[in-house]
């Protein structure tokens, strides 16, 4: 019969210390939190998880475009710039938000213009608790994951596969399908991703 594992005091301490960051998250959101925890979960990635969410929990709230104007770069208002000004400060800015480990994706049904638009009078916009950036932070962000019946009708006529598409149909039949499409754009694929090393050691903090 397998001997049960001898548990020592730093093995209490840890799981005290554990404990003792769910209860302080737990407080900041006045109630019990519930999350999946794996039983194979490590305690160190555990407890790397718990002080995760403290922080979250705990962090100031600010926008994507201040922090880049706090860091040094210029956005204007897309209206100032012409064409090929657009063009340049769209590559900038998607640079700028790779440095903050943030990465976007299906761009292609929009022009240079179009998408610093998007980027400069929504996503920028919106705020996000300030976290600390690493190589393993990512904030993913899909041009077409609204929900709305405007990105599902973008999403099928651009970006899903034929698998993807006989799913949807299968599972909401009274969609309508679009036709599949050719994107107008080719810049997704240029984009910085998060698996690419040079951008991870890029982000990564002095």
């Amino acid at each position: 019969m397998p001997k049960k594992p001898i548990k020592t005091k730093e093995d209490a301490d840890r799981q005290e210390q554990i404990q003792d960051l769910r209860r302080r998250a737990e407080k900041f959101v006045g109630g019990e939190l519930s999350f999946f925890e794996s039983e194979e979960m490590s305690k160190d990635l555990r407890e790397q998880f718990w002080e995760r969410v403290v922080a979250f929990e705990k962090a100031e709230l600010i926008t994507s475009f201040d922090l880049l104007v706090q860091g040094g770069m210029e956005l204007p208002a897309p209206e100032e710039l012409d064409d090929s000004q657009v063009t340049a400060k769209l590559w900038e800015l998607i640079r700028g938000l790779a440095m903050l480990r943030m990465f976007l994706y299906n761009t292609d049904h929009l022009s240079d213009r179009e998408l610093y638009e998007e980027l400069w009078h929504e996503v920028l916009r919106e705020e996000n608790p300030a976290m600390p950036i690493n190589e393993n932070s990512a904030c993913h962000i899909d041009l077409v994951s609204s929900g709305s019946e405007e990105d599902n009708e973008l999403y099928l006529r651009y970006y899903a596969d034929e698998e993807a598409r006989h799913r949807w149909a299968q599972d909401w039949p009274n969609d309508a399908m679009p036709e599949h499409e050719a994107p107008s754009y080719d810049r997704d694929r240029h984009l910085p991703a998060r698996d690419q090393a040079e951008w991870q050691n890029s982000c990564r903090p002095s």
